[in-house]
């Protein structure tokens, strides 16, 4: 089941965003909408005289000669690349003026540029007084969501939440319905060790107490069990080591020529770079200036017309394609792993089985025994990612590793690759994703000119405006952080003593961890007598208790060693 007796309106000039995580059901209920597929109960009502434009998340079949008329026109649009595709449907869905606009994943395959286009001609299409347009959109884009979006719509627990607000915004009452959900969770616990005890008498004393009383147990260990801590997943795979030597660009050279018309285009042109180890390296540009193709070029993938890649006899590719890969449909997702390795090595003599592996890429036990034709396109590419990661690379090459993908993946993936301890190129038009996970830029113009930025994404745009106060600003903020960082230099550092406070703090954590997660196993069921639930409830408490302050005193401890 997907979802149960949802119910929302959505009124004119709304400007709503579905967020769920993959295979929830988000293009599904689209689909609903439009009366593509059957829903097994509830109704459905539209305004008579609305005039409607759906745009899907991929185009085939019978869908695409609908959209673009007839074949012939199909057969030019699969010559196009997927993001001259994306802006035509776009063109053509925007140009119909339509009342209600439903978008899956409109970013996709889009470029920077058009994607900050859109967001503003969406802003502006939705003020326009009684031909304002409507919008429902499914995507995990968190800067357009934030500037675009006035409303939330979240698909959870086969439930429907409304957030009237922007991303942020959602973000934060998010939080706070999960910790009330939390707090009923641990009333519900408390109740229960009470009532549990009172149901294992003996049956001939419970035969002549109220029958709802027996109901009621199984409602409240229903509820007990319902605890969510997301924060938890961690992504902590282990990369190879990698020498000083990464790889340095030769003078390289490479033009495509059509075989239609004859017409060169040029990728790079007498390219040279030296490329350093740790480096993380955005690569952004316009559809069709050779982002990819850079990347096919250093992989040897593509053949260079002349100069030569120079790459380090350490350096261990991971490649994650934009075009992912072609799994077995008959295949179980636990066997594609395993096919890889049974153990994973994440490092410091800590290894984890294969299942234990997809768990942490949000695959619950029971999803690992679905076969790989059931997944959901998010669904495949976190498989992708899994298969890429569980090798240990050392330099990773990303190509569009946001498509697809759920916002609760981007999160583990963003912050596993903010540590990760190798080198990486990324090719994103995920303006939030590159601005965090990269420390500078390649920024391709088009015929053979890249440019390298010292910046994120959004310093660039800033430097692009033209504007001299914002550049300025800018400057100013890159100063300011200098400065703050030549005063934290300043500061004292650790102490002996403090230095093995903080060893000690690092091998007590996971200690207490591991107890923690006993401790709640045990108490969601796994403990049958009620003195064993109260002594593990007041370990759970003191465990708790102790691992807050150790990570408090480990924190101050760090900063300091830090400095």
């Amino acid at each position: 089941m997907l979802f149960s007796n949802i119910s929302f309106a959505v009124n004119k000039g709304q400007r709503i965003a579905l967020i769920a995580r993959n295979g929830i059901g988000k293009s599904t209920l689209l689909d609903i909408l439009m009366g593509k597929t059957d829903y097994d109960n509830g109704k459905i009502t539209w305004r008579n005289d609305l005039k409607i434009k759906y745009l899907p998340q991929r185009l085939l079949g019978d869908e695409a000669i609908r959209l673009l008329g007839d074949k012939a026109s199909i057969e030019e649009f699969q010559k196009l690349s997927g993001g001259q595709q994306k802006k035509l449907l776009l063109q053509q869905a925007l140009d119909n003026e339509p009342d209600i606009l439903l978008l899956d994943e409109p970013t996709n395959h889009l470029d920077l540029e058009t994607v900050v286009w859109l967001e503003e001609y969406l802003r502006n299409r939705t003020t326009r007084g009684e031909k304002a347009l409507t919008i429902l959109m499914v995507t995990h884009d968190r800067y357009f969501l934030d500037n675009v979006c006035t409303d939330i719509f979240e698909l959870d627990e086969h439930s429907l939440y409304s957030y009237h607000g922007n991303y942020a915004y959602y973000i934060e009452k998010r939080a706070e319905r999960i910790e009330a959900h939390n707090a009923e969770v641990e009333k519900a616990r408390n109740l229960y060790r009470t009532e549990l005890e009172w149901m294992r008498r003996m049956p001939q004393a419970r035969a002549h107490k109220a029958q709802y009383r027996i109901d009621n147990f199984y409602e409240i260990e229903k509820k007990a069990k319902q605890q969510r801590n997301e924060s938890d997943i961690r992504l902590a795979v282990k990369s190879g080591y990698i020498g000083n030597k990464i790889f340095e660009a030769k003078d390289v050279c490479k033009t495509f020529v059509s075989p239609r018309t004859g017409e060169q285009k040029v990728i790079l042109q007498h390219f040279n770079y030296v490329f350093s180890r740790y480096e993380k390296l955005g690569i952004i540009g316009n559809n069709g200036t050779g982002k990819s193709t850079f990347i096919k070029l250093l992989l040897g993938e593509v053949p260079v017309d002349s100069g030569n890649w120079d790459v380090g006899s350490t350096v261990k590719f991971g490649y994650y394609a934009q075009t992912g890969l072609q799994f077995d449909e008959g295949k179980k997702v636990i066997d594609v792993v395993r096919d890889i390795a049974e153990v994973v090595d994440l490092g410091n003599g800590q290894k984890m089985t294969a299942s234990q592996f997809l768990q942490m890429f949000l695959f619950s036990p029971s999803q690992q025994y679905d076969f790989v034709g059931k997944l959901s396109g998010g669904e495949r590419q976190r498989l992708h990612l899994c298969s890429v990661l569980m090798r240990s690379p050392n330099f990773l090459i990303l190509d569009e590793p946001t498509n697809d993908l759920d916002i609760p993946t981007l999160n583990v993936l963003e912050e596993y690759l903010i540590n990760f301890q190798g080198c990486l190129i990324v090719v994103s038009h995920d303006r939030y994703f590159m601005d965090r996970v990269v420390d500078h830029l390649f920024v391709f113009h088009g015929n053979g000119k890249v440019q390298d930025f010292p910046g994120n994404y959004t310093q660039y745009r800033l430097e692009a405006k033209g504007d001299e106060a914002i550049r300025q600003e800018a400057k100013g903020e890159r100063q300011e952080a200098k400065g703050t960082k030549n005063k934290t230099e300043q500061k004292r550092r650790l102490s002996f003593k403090e230095k093995r406070e903080l060893e000690e703090l690092e091998k007590q954590m996971p200690l207490l961890e591991a107890e923690k997660a006993q401790l709640e196993a045990l108490l969601s069921g796994g403990a049958t007598n009620p003195d064993d639930i109260a002594q593990a409830s007041a370990r759970y408490k003191e465990v708790q208790d102790t691992l807050d302050e150790a990570e408090m005193r480990w924190l101050e401890l760090s900063e300091i060693g830090e400095a």
